[in-house]
């Protein structure tokens, strides 16, 4: 039986410099993400947190991920909410438990993105949407499932 290994070991010069590259490939798509509402947004930066819980580990990913979240918030010029740092964090955390050091199969790929869209895009951004613009939880729920 094999141990769940967090992946919090030290890397090696490649896999940072992969982790750096994989942070600017999520920076990058980030800015290229439909946005019809500012409750609605639409973008592949999942594909980019993905490869990083892959490859670092879900604690690696999940801090290169704030890391991320933090430079573009700060690129943008747009106010910071502590919120979605958190959200990007659980997300790479929660694909890097199920597909890190892990045999490959579409169980784990589909069960990931299950709970990535229901507890981290459903629920916390839902919340966090609310504490910004003051709206009820419950009326924008619907709206974003």
């Amino acid at each position: 039986m094999k141990t769940l290994d967090l992946g919090l070991n030290r890397l090696s010069t490649r896999k940072t410099a992969v982790l750096g590259v994989l942070m600017a490939l999520q920076l990058i798509l980030s800015r290229f993400s439909l946005s019809p509402t500012p409750m609605f947004r639409l973008s592949f930066t999942f594909v980019a947190t993905v490869l990083m819980a892959i490859w670092v580990g879900p604690l690696w990913a999940s801090a290169a991920s704030a890391l991320t979240d933090i430079i573009g918030t700060l690129m943008m010029g747009t106010p910071y909410f502590v919120g979605f740092t958190i959200s990007a964090m659980l997300g790479a955390f929660i694909y890097g438990v199920f597909l890190y050091e892990q045999k490959p199969s579409v169980w784990r790929i589909i069960a990931s993105q299950i709970l990535v869209a229901l507890i981290v895009n459903l629920v916390l951004n839902t919340l966090w949407l609310t504490l910004m613009y003051q709206t009820p939880f419950w009326a924008l729920l619907p709206a974003r499932g």
